[in-house]
């Protein structure tokens, strides 16, 4: 049982992204998340530059392949998961185009509403 946990909440989208990875992917992702929850860092979990503070992923490789779950920790009390993908860059590391708006938008957008 969780003791003085933050919430973890999920954007609809986010949340469907989510469930759209692999099984073994969700479950180490959702370990990482328990973990933030819990007031500590994983391993997985590193800042996002360029999308504000509190804007972090974590990024998971799971059979050849890259996971991330992007979160917000400076929104209300929650920690809010604003996107997940799996990584298919053709560039190197270089983050989709798609994937950098969504991060930079949900955010903002959460914010408004939450207002």
């Amino acid at each position: 049982m969780l003791r003085n946990a933050r919430p973890i909440s999920r954007l609809r989208g986010a949340r469907k992204d989510f469930e759209d990875c692999p099984l073994a992917a969700q479950i180490e992702m959702a370990r990482a998340l328990t973990i933030l929850a819990e007031g500590r860092m994983p391993d997985i979990a590193k800042p996002l530059t360029g999308f504000g503070s509190g804007v972090m992923a974590l990024a998971l490789k799971h059979r050849g392949d890259a996971f991330w779950v992007v979160y917000a920790l400076q929104i209300g009390d929650d920690i809010w998961v604003v996107n997940a993908f799996q990584k298919k860059s053709k560039s190197g590391i270089k983050m989709p185009k798609h994937d950098i708006d969504l991060i930079g938008e949900r955010p903002r957008r959460l914010k408004e509403t939450l207002k």
